[in-house]
């Protein structure tokens, strides 16, 4: 599943996001079940999902959700989102410098058609899209932008937070996050409707249960202050703290690895600001 983050700021935007990625592995079955497969899951936990493109020096995007394209689901052997990046490069050769929007468009176009090559699915069961938030800068805009993009299900990109607003996006396995942040997990108002028998809210309907639970239990950050750095402190944090916690429950441990964190500002455009290294082996 993995974890990321795009956090959108009065100074800048803030793109986080963990280096755990897990494929899903067909396994034969031995006596006395001769036959049968299992999928088993298989961590890797130096996957680069904090993506940058040569030549759009003002956008980045990180993704989340599923792994890779291809693989047991798919045609193809899989490939991380990553490994397309060169591909994709290609495509925007000689193109002058996009609008955030123009840019996600060309994102979720290109992995669309990816998808659709490798035999992917579609639809996908919920939770099994490929997800990326792209965040950036349009040229002369004050503040920044961030979309949302689900690969295949939702492929046209959602921005996140209106003109003006400021505040952190995440998804993958975040309800860590969403306890840190909105003060309860993500299943809470599900687990209420059952307790009390109330019906639940249709899908894509928002639901006043959640709303009254943010409102009442939410953490008191002041999103439209927080100077860039701290935006960067809060969105490292979050990643680590749920890395950290996953080493102790029983579940799927799905977010690990470095975190990887850039900003993106409309004077310096896209820096890293920690990135994990390709290393040898340590000697002492």
């Amino acid at each position: 599943m993995s974890l990321g983050i795009a956090f959108k700021g009065p100074e800048g935007i803030v793109l986080a996001a963990d280096s755990r990625v897990t494929l899903h592995v067909q396994v034969q079955v031995q006596a006395p079940q001769q036959g049968q497969t299992l999928l088993l899951p298989a961590t890797f936990d130096n996957a680069t999902k904090l993506l940058r493109v040569k030549g759009q020096d003002y956008v980045g995007a990180i993704t989340y959700g599923a792994g890779a394209i291809g693989g047991a689901a798919g045609q193809q052997e899989p490939r991380t989102a990553h490994s397309f990046i060169p591909e994709f490069e290609t495509s925007l050769a000689q193109t002058q410098r996009l609008s955030v929007l123009e840019f996600a468009q060309r994102l979720s176009d290109f992995f669309m058609a990816r998808w659709t090559q490798a035999g992917m699915p579609i639809p996908v069961p919920p939770g099994q899209d490929m997800i990326f938030l792209v965040g950036g800068y349009d040229q002369d805009a004050p503040y920044g932008r961030v979309f949302e993009i689900f690969i295949p299900s939702k492929p046209v990109p959602h921005e996140t937070l209106p003109a003006g607003q400021f505040g952190a996006t995440w998804g993958g396995q975040s309800q860590i996050v969403s306890r840190l942040i909105n003060g309860f997990d993500p299943m809470t108002p599900y687990a209420v409707r059952d307790f009390m028998h109330v019906p639940h809210v249709p899908p894509g309907q928002l639901d006043p249960l959640d709303i009254d639970l943010r409102t009442k239990l939410a953490s008191k950050i002041p999103w439209q202050f927080l100077p860039l750095q701290d935006c960067v402190d809060l969105s490292i944090f979050l990643v680590r703290a749920t890395i950290t916690l996953q080493k102790w429950t029983v579940d799927i441990r799905g977010v690990g690895g470095a975190v990887d964190v850039a900003t993106i500002t409309r004077i310096k455009g896209f820096e890293y600001i920690q990135q994990k290294a390709i290393v040898g082996e340590v000697t002492k």
